[in-house]
Parts: C-alpha cells; sequence; structure tokens
C-alpha cells in the first residue's frame, strides 16, 4: 500500500530508521538509472564510513562526571561471609561509544574510461550536524564542485543544516541541487514541501549526452512498497522530528483518510 502522504514521507525521517531507508533509496536510485544509462556509462554504488560518538543523552545516561547515581548497597544476610572492601557503592559515567555509520552514495561512470561523470549524494543527518562529520561531508562536496564532475544531492531531511550555498535557498522542506561542471559556480535548485510530490530532476552526463530524468516520486514508491513501510511506520503519533503547526491537523487527516481506505481494502 502507497505512503498516505503525497511525496516525502515525514514518519521516514525520524533517526533510528533512516540509515535503513538511506541505503534502500540510493540502491533503488541505482536500479532506476542503469537502463536508462547502459551501455555507454555505468552506475555503481560507492561507499564511505564515519566513525561517529554516540549521543549519550539518546542512550539515557546521563554525561560524564554529572552521573553521580550509586548503587545501592548489596543487603546483608545473616552469617554470610562479606569478601568485599568497605566501599559498596560505585558512580555511573558512560563509556566512549563509537558507531560505524556507513553512507552510501552513486558515481556515474564512463565505461571505456572509468571516469567519474556524476556523482549523486543524499544527505543524513550526520552531515547536516555541526561536527567533524559535516565538516568531513563538506570537504569531500567541494572537492567535488573543483573537480569536473556534475554533483546532484538530495536533502530529503526537513532537520539540520542546509548545504552552503551562495544565496538563501527558497523555502521549502526537501531539495535536490543540480551542479553542472560547466555552470558552476550556478546551480539548479528543485524545492518541494512535504504536501508535494517528489519531482522529476535532471541526471548531467558527459557534455553533448542528453540529461536523463531521476522520477524521485516513483523511486519512492517502490521503497516505500518494497520496504513495507505502510505497516511498519508509526503512523498512531508524531513524526520525528515534528511537523510545522500549521502541517499537523493536514497530516492527521490524510493519515485517517488513508488507514479508512486501508481497513476497506482488508
Amino acid at each position: 500500500m502507497p505512503s498516505p502522504f503525497p511525496g516525502m514521507d515525514p514518519y521516514l525521517e525520524a533517526p533510528a530508521g533512516w540509515q535503513e531507508f538511506h541505503s534502500r533509496f540510493i540502491n533503488t536510485i541505482s536500479d532506476f538509472l542503469v537502463p536508462k544509462l547502459r551501455p555507454r556509462y555505468a552506475v555503481h554504488i560507492e561507499r564511505y564510513v564515519y566513525l561517529t560518538a554516540l549521543d549519550v543523552e539518546a542512550t539515557r545516561l546521563r554525561p560524564d562526571v554529572a552521573v553521580a547515581q550509586t548503587l545501592p548497597e548489596a543487603p546483608r544476610t545473616e552469617g554470610a561471609v562479606v569478601t568485599h572492601t568497605e566501599t559498596t557503592s560505585a558512580v555511573l559515567i558512560p563509556l566512549p561509544v563509537v558507531e560505524e555509520v556507513r553512507h552510501y552514495f552513486l558515481e556515474i561512470r564512463e565505461l571505456t574510461t572509468q571516469k567519474v561523470v556524476t556523482v549523486i549524494e543524499m544527505l543524513s543527518p550526520f552531515n547536516k550536524c555541526p561536527g567533524d562529520d559535516r565538516t568531513e561531508y563538506l570537504k569531500r562536496r567541494n572537492a567535488i564542485l573543483n573537480s569536473d564532475a556534475h554533483l546532484v544531492e538530495l536533502d530529503l531531511l526537513r532537520e539540520g543544516e542546509r548545504v552552503p550555498m551562495g544565496k538563501p535557498l527558497p523555502p521549502a522542506d526537501y531539495y535536490a541541487i543540480v551542479s553542472r561542471s560547466y555552470r558552476r559556480p550556478i546551480a539548479e535548485v528543485y524545492s518541494w514541501t512535504v504536501r508535494d510530490p517528489m519531482p522529476k530532476i535532471p541526471i548531467p552526463l558527459k557534455r553533448g549526452d542528453q540529461d536523463v530524468l531521476l522520477d524521485l516520486q516513483a523511486v519512492f514508491t517502490t521503497v516505500y512498497d518494497r520496504a513495507g513501510y505502510d505497516y511498519r511506520l508509526p503512523y498512531d503519533r508524531e513524526p520525528d522530528p515534528p511537523l510545522k503547526p500549521e502541517d499537523r491537523e493536514w497530516a492527521k487527516q490524510i493519515i485517517a483518510k488513508w488507514k479508512s481506505s486501508s481497513q476497506e481494502q482488508t
């Protein structure tokens, strides 16, 4: 069953499930592009790995020395032999835990030369938040922008910092940015809201070759159906992050209508 939302489903933006959705979306883009690009171009699924420190708040532990909770003293049993020292309490302090995050992206390469023609990136929460991960992503981005490869960036997250641009992006919830190497610093910006279907965007190739169109809505619908998100997502509560106040009532209405329709079909 399709998503209740006409385009991007905000319930898929939750950090807990984003990495799975991200990898599915990237893989499905590849599936859609290969028939349009063969035999001159090949689509490669590439990845890089970030080592990201887990947020101690996310693990529900208080950080560092602020954790002063002590373990209760063990009850003493009459006649038992006590072998521990007089110290019977411990301070709870979280360990530094590092999570390995795999970030997938696409490279379109000319088959005969294996030269990278176009890079397709899909932003994730870790490269939209201030810190080392975002800094590393922006370095990669800048390297591409200073090369002769095209760059396509998909931002399907309402929360977090947008990528740097020469002027403010138009007001919207989601963006696709197409940067052609021969038109820089000018880029094409496609924007839409949570109430809109996703657009079809051009994927540029070598100069002289015609763009191929990528139907983002068709990609999303395929991913949603294959993953069974219709029965997995928590539509009975607010999405994470929450919608803007003006969109909340609208979302409740379309979810209620969607649930009613699904019950009729069953």
